[in-house]
Parts: C-alpha cells; structure tokens; sequence
C-alpha cells in the first residue's frame, strides 16, 4: 500500500490557507468573528503558516451546543482560526483518500451527497426484496482516537502531516460517554481509550469517513454484497436472499469488533423491502417516495420561525427565498409536488 509522504510543505502553504480561509467562511462570511478575521486576513493567515511551520499551534476551545431534533445530540463549534486549518489539512489529505473510497459512499464527499445517496437506495429497494438496514450505535462519541490515527498512518507517513492530525485528534473536546466492553478488554478498557470526535468539524466528517472506510471494502469485497450504500453511519445492504443478509449481519457485526463499534439494537433490522424503509428523510415505498413525518413537522417549524424572524427584521428576503428554494428542492426528491403546493401556495413573509 502506498503511503505519501512530504505533504506538510502542501498544508502550510499560503496559497492553501488563503483557499482554506474562503472555504471556510462560505455562507457565513458577514458573521462579526469572521470580519474581524477578514479585517487582518494576511497578517493572521501569516500567524497561523508560522504557528504549523513551528509546530507551536495549538487548537482553541469548542463552543458546544445541543440540538434534540432529530435526536438529542452535542454539536461542537471549533473558533474560525482552526476551522481554515481544518480545511488546508483536508484540501491536501482528502484527495489520497478519495481513491480508496467505495462508489456507494456519499456522506461528505464533493459530486455525492444525499439526494444521490437516495436515488441508488430507491433503486436497489426497488430491486431487491429484502434489506438489511444497519445503524452504528452512537457512532461519532465511539470513534477510538488510536484506531483512527492507525488508519491514517496507512496512507500518511509525512511525520509533520501526522503530527497535525493527531494534534487535532487529541484536543477533541469529550464527547457523549459511551462504555461499551469488547474482547480482551477488562473492567477499565472503556474508560481508559480515548474516544469522540466533535461532529461539527469538517476534519471529522472526513475522519469518519476513513474510520468506515475498511467496512465498505469488506462489505463490498469478502461478503460480496452487490447492493450496499452508506451515508456516514446509516447504511443498507439489498438481495433477494434472506439467508445471505442474515449471515451478512452475524459478519458485520464481528467485523465492527475491530473498530471498537457496534450496531444499534433498534435500528438495525431485515425486513422486505415491499414494508417500506426510511432513509436520509424520506419513506421509500415500492412504488412512491414520502417525506417523513417527522421531518416534514421540523420543516414547518422552520418555516414558521422563518417568518417570525422576517417580521421582526432579524433576516434579510433574500436569506428566506434560499431557505425556501433549498427546501422545495429537497422535498422535490420525494413524490410530494401536492405537499409543496399545499405549504408554499399560502405563505406569506410580511415585516412586523
């Protein structure tokens, strides 16, 4: 396997942290931090290249919040500084990794993305007639920091590059406490690992990535699993065979023992693909595609709140017409131009 080396001098250049900077700011550049930022752009890129040149950087401390829709879950918000660096590591990193993904991933990665991710799941649904629909329990908290940076070392042997990753690896803020034992481990085992990673990070998106990455291969290569598509931690494998997806399960979940993960209870389940099945929002049926309940009640909440802060002068028209045109677009990946009629038709954007 080909690892790559002298990549540090590629991170640190300024050209890179100037594109990282851009990235970084998209859609929310006119935030107070960010202009204050943009005030001194060249002087404070300059610190940070001297900072990663040096070695002296070191990340600042999250703000973290909770969000309970879907599921009660703790977002972590880096400082803006180490979000560029996030994305000059990522810009030179992210492409040795592409080539090893699997076609059927499609979480965090540029052309993918869910509405692709929903079209190749209605399309082997609608082929198959069993499914085996796999959720990873508490996925982004059960990270293992040494297995992730193992993985990593598997492509990457410039010693700066590492240094970087495990820096922003290890001041990863605590996430959800989870104690899961597996074999070999004693009493202590789960609380002694280190283990989470902030999902709000793009570096953590892309680790997560990574970390789900030798699954995909063995899945697609040693199960020989013809259908199988994976977003992040929810992911389905389809046939015709009831027997080859039970047995696929049994495998899966062994094969998870070595990254320290197991599947939801729950969540995880076989069934005929003619009973329907949920995926990224919406309600894959054999002949119709439905958008959640529960995501269409937090879709109106959202409009309402829209129009609560429209009146009150808090957002500008534009910003509500791109929220709207968003979510027409993604509700338009559904069967529900009915729905859309129903809520777009009478509302109304008046100011206070």
């Amino acid at each position: 396997m080909k690892r790559y080396g002298n990549l540090y001098p590629q991170i640190t250049d300024f050209a890179n942290l100037v594109l990282a900077a851009h990235q970084a700011q998209r859609g929310k550049r006119f935030r107070e931090k960010i202009l204050k930022f943009n005030y001194n752009r060249e002087a404070k890129l300059a610190k940070i290249k001297s900072e990663l040149e040096s070695k002296t950087y070191h990340p600042g401390r999250y703000k973290t919040f909770e969000i309970c829709e879907p599921k009660p879950r703790l977002i972590s918000a880096a400082p803006y500084r180490d979000r560029v660096v996030h994305h000059a590591l990522c810009n030179i990193i992210v492409p040795i990794f592409e080539r090893t993904f699997i076609a059927d991933s499609y979480a965090n990665r540029l052309g993918f993305g869910t509405h692709k991710a929903l079209r190749r799941f209605t399309s082997f649904a609608r082929s198959s007639r069993y499914i085996l629909q796999c959720d990873i329990k508490k996925y982004f908290p059960s990270i293992d920091h040494e297995i992730l940076k193992s993985l990593l070392r598997r492509k990457i042997k410039c010693e700066d590059t590492l240094w970087l990753i495990d820096t922003i690896i290890n001041r990863s803020n605590p996430q959800e406490s989870v104690v899961e034992h597996f074999p070999g481990d004693d009493l202590l085992s789960p609380l002694q690992r280190r283990k989470g990673l902030p999902i709000g990070n793009l570096s953590s998106q892309f680790f997560a990535n990574v970390y789900l990455n030798s699954l995909d291969h063995f899945i697609k290569e040693q199960l020989k699993a013809k259908k199988y598509v994976r977003y992040v931690d929810d992911f389905a494998l389809f046939a015709d065979d009831y027997g080859f997806l039970s047995e696929a399960r049994v495998a899966i979940e062994e094969y998870l023992v070595n990254l320290r993960l197991k599947l939801h209870p729950v969540k995880s389940q076989l069934f005929e693909t003619q009973h329907g099945a949920s995926f990224l929002g919406f309600r894959i049926l054999p002949d119709t595609i439905r958008v959640r309940s529960e995501n269409l009640r937090r879709g109106r909440q959202r409009l309402q709140q829209l129009q609560r802060d429209y009146a009150q002068g808090k957002i500008k028209f534009q910003d509500v017409n791109c929220s709207i045109v968003s979510w027409q677009a993604h509700l338009a990946h559904g069967d529900s131009w009915q729905l859309r009629q129903k809520i777009f038709a009478s509302l109304v954007f008046t100011r206070g």
